[in-house]
């Protein structure tokens, strides 16, 4: 997403250091699944992504490694890219999702990753949504806060005064800049919330909203060097699935170099609140309005869909 954006507008200096930056990208083979009944694919012209935030640090890895080794993602979201390239549609989907995985039952989704990696995760999210999943993007938590560092860090708002018990920070009422240390502590805040998950999500979208607005702001595409340190820190820090090559990326570029970070609709999947299944708290999602939206990312009419809804999240001010 901040590829296209960042390109989008920065068309110079990306078609001029193209090569580096698709030197700098990971790629894995065979990550995208392979099996019967696949749905089928979108529109002409529409692509879905699938983008996964990781926190590798557990498990030591580089981002562009397959050996999950019992990790699970952090962070789901389904990113729907329409065919005339007006917008961009962001659908998170809480990691504790109570889903069927194929051939292995009922679980939270996020251990479809650990279980099989990036194939089972595509093909449980490719399952539950009936949309086909063309390309996948995994984001490491760390270079995530590289790339807050060097854009000179990020504002959000917050609504009022809250701690964070477990890492024991305090986010104040109003205007909070942060650096890259700062911004993982932001978005890996899960206790101390009103809305737990859900409003982890909510400040995941706000940073990611906050981070597009600074990547793509005068300030950053009138300084070459600091729109060269994001780009670097971004390719650096994002693997891709092993079909998606620097040809694909120059024509998302060019296709969204209109999209500004105002044209993204976040969204969390339609669920149907909290619970527990046996000792585990999970989050069980609403299969009747889950499938009114998906629906509509299959047909690629989801600015339909939102006009008679207020589906959309508002991450201008979070909790």
């Amino acid at each position: 997403m901040f590829v296209l954006l960042v390109a989008g507008g920065g068309a110079g200096l990306f078609f001029e250091r193209q090569n580096a930056y698709d030197d700098n990208i990971t790629r894995i083979a065979g990550a995208l699944p392979s099996y019967a009944n696949r749905p089928a694919a979108g529109p002409k012209g529409v692509e879905n992504w699938l983008l996964i935030g990781s926190d590798t640090r557990a498990a030591g890895e580089r981002p562009g490694q397959t050996s999950v080794g019992g990790q699970r993602s952090d962070t789901i979201m389904l990113v729907h890219l329409p065919k005339d390239r007006k917008a961009a549609y962001l659908i998170s989907i809480p990691r504790d999702s109570w889903v069927t995985i194929p051939g292995r039952g009922k679980s939270k989704i996020n251990a479809a990753f650990a279980w099989g990696g990036y194939p089972l995760l595509i093909r449980t999210i490719e399952s539950l949504t009936g949309v086909r999943v063309d390309h996948f993007a995994i984001l490491n938590f760390e270079g995530m806060q590289t790339m807050t560092d060097a854009l000179g860090g990020v504002d959000v708002h917050v609504a009022k005064t809250v701690t964070d018990p477990m890492h024991h920070q305090t986010w104040q009422a109003g205007v909070n800049h942060l650096d890259g240390e700062r911004a993982l502590w932001f978005v890996r805040q899960r206790y101390g919330l009103a809305g737990g998950d859900f409003d982890r999500i909510k400040r995941q979208q706000a940073f990611l909203k906050a981070l597009a607005n600074k990547a793509v702001s005068r300030g950053t595409f009138t300084n070459p060097l600091k729109l060269n340190a994001f780009l670097e820190a971004l390719t650096k820090s994002v693997s891709v699935d092993d079909t998606v090559g620097m040809r694909h990326l120059r024509s998302l570029a060019f296709g969204a170099r209109g999209m500004r970070a105002g044209d993204i609709a976040f969204m969390t999947a339609p669920t149907r609140g909290t619970g527990r299944v046996g000792t585990q708290s999970v989050v069980f999602l609403d299969p009747v309005k889950g499938r009114a939206l998906f629906t509509a990312v299959r047909q690629d009419r989801v600015g339909d869909y939102l006009k008679n809804r207020q589906a959309t999240n508002n991450v201008d001010t979070v909790r």
